[in-house]
């Protein structure tokens, strides 16, 4: 798989970055286009058509909607944009599940970087424009620009046109902005190569035979996926809300916090949040959300996060984990309800957590045969013969449990008011750079977990 390692990026950015602060305004999306596809190219050179046959069809399909009057006409052209979207993303990601569930002979298909991240961003552009929402780009540039604008096309966070807008067609560079964007840029490395690579390293051995390990090791094991998972896609949001800022642009915060939440709610409004609000305003609200009714909240419920589930992967573990999370937000939302925000915070914090991390089981395992073998270690009470071994990871999980929360943050605004603080900054980043540049060199293990998604 490409962009199995982030080298490219460092000798790509620079000369981007350079260029892109040099041209006048007017000239700027037109070369962000080209850089955004010449990045895409380096890992898909094929499917750069396929991105592109997306954005002239949706492009075509806003145009043609804001023409119309509303009329059946009208919104059958809505369907069929749609249609088009999820047929194409539909045969990529699902064309081989579907075959083997039906013992059909087997499809190989590769699956293109990023297509459900700018499958669901050109969708969100087509139904805004149909409901008035926003109108369509005013050039052609300003909307494959928007589509496939590298610092989150591989793995989001998902921006909806009307969020932008107004930035593609006039924003500002400052240098208050882009130093900004360089620290948020070496946070999310930071944070991807340092933690997150890391992680890994723990779970790959435990999860490669739970039943060797035991018991408690499978626990340690889950808890570092649980990190890796975070400080991965979390780290990635990171960089791209820099490189974001770095360009001019601003983009939506994709994580708070979440390992804080006390709820599988508040969790899910923490996590992924730009994900989760797509599937609320697209899916959920037109289904008719909370307003009709207890029985018909809990299908709207199970509908959006049986399709999160099948949005991850082309698996029955990932529709199984989406099956799963629909089940325990309908049960806190009619069962559980104030009773659980009567408990101690710290055992609602560990009630979510728990879940939270078998989800987790679900979410990782190759299949479902291999998520049950690892939950049957998690409960069994089996003895471990590495256990000992733990011991050496302990330093890095804690530091890993430190990072997840605002401490740093809280740290860092308190130092931030000193007159040593711009070079103390600076120190830290290249510092951070530094670090992350010989991890990058000696290790092997670079690529991103969302990138498959």
């Amino acid at each position: 798989m490409v962009f199995s390692s982030l080298p490219f990026l460092f000798l790509f950015l620079p000369a981007v970055l350079v260029v892109y602060v040099l041209l006048p305004g007017r000239l700027r999306n037109g070369f962000l286009l080209l850089a955004n596809l010449i990045f895409y190219a380096y890992g898909e050179p094929v499917y750069v058509l396929l991105m592109l046959a997306s954005i002239v069809v949706n492009d075509l399909a806003a145009r043609l909607l804001q023409r119309m009057k509303p009329s059946r006409p009208r919104k059958a052209l809505l369907i069929a944009a749609v249609a088009l979207n999820l047929s194409a993303l539909g045969w990529f990601k699902y064309a081989p599940l579907l075959a083997q569930t039906l013992g059909l002979p087997p499809v190989q298909v590769a699956l293109p970087i990023g297509i459900s991240f700018y499958t669901f961003q050109a969708m969100s552009y087509v139904i805004d424009v149909y409901r008035g929402d926003c109108r369509p780009a005013k050039r052609f540039v300003d909307f494959a620009a928007y589509i496939s604008l590298f610092p989150q096309l591989i793995a989001g966070p998902i921006v909806r046109y009307s969020d932008v807008a107004a930035q593609l067609q006039d924003r500002t560079l400052s240098a208050e902005k882009f130093s900004w964007g360089v620290r948020m840029f070496v946070i999310g490395l930071a944070k991807k190569v340092l933690l997150a690579n890391q992680f890994a390293l723990l779970w790959e051995q435990v999860s490669a035979d739970p039943s060797a390990w035991g018991t408690l090791a499978a626990w340690c094991g889950i808890a570092a996926y649980t990190l890796q998972i975070y400080f991965d896609f979390g780290g990635y949001s990171d960089m791209a809300r820099g490189l974001g800022a770095m360009l001019g642009f601003d983009f939506c915060i994709n994580f708070r916090y979440p390992y804080l939440s006390r709820s599988i709610t508040e969790f899910w409004r923490r996590w992924h949040i730009s994900l989760s609000t797509w599937f609320r305003d697209y899916v959920y609200i037109p289904l008719g959300g909370s307003r009709k009714g207890k029985v018909r909240t809990a299908c709207n419920l199970m509908i959006v996060w049986m399709l999160t589930g099948f949005w991850h992967g082309a698996g029955w573990n990932f529709l199984f984990w989406g099956f799963y999370y629909g089940i325990l937000l309908v049960v806190e939302k009619f069962l559980l309800g104030s009773r659980l925000e009567k408990l101690p915070t710290m055992l609602r914090w560990c009630y979510t957590m728990v879940l939270v991390m078998l989800g987790w089981v679900f979410f990782a395992s190759p299949d479902l045969s291999a998520a049950w073998a690892y939950l049957r270690v998690l409960f069994g009470g089996i003895p471990g013969q590495n256990a000992v071994r733990l011991l050496s990871w302990l330093p890095l999980g804690l530091a890993g449990v430190l990072a997840a929360t605002p401490l740093a943050a809280k740290a860092w605004k308190r130092l931030d008011r000193s007159a040593a603080a711009p070079w103390l900054e600076a120190l830290l980043c290249l510092a951070g750079l530094l670090l992350c540049t010989a991890s990058l060199v000696s290790g092997s293990y670079n690529p991103f977990l969302y990138f498959r998604f």
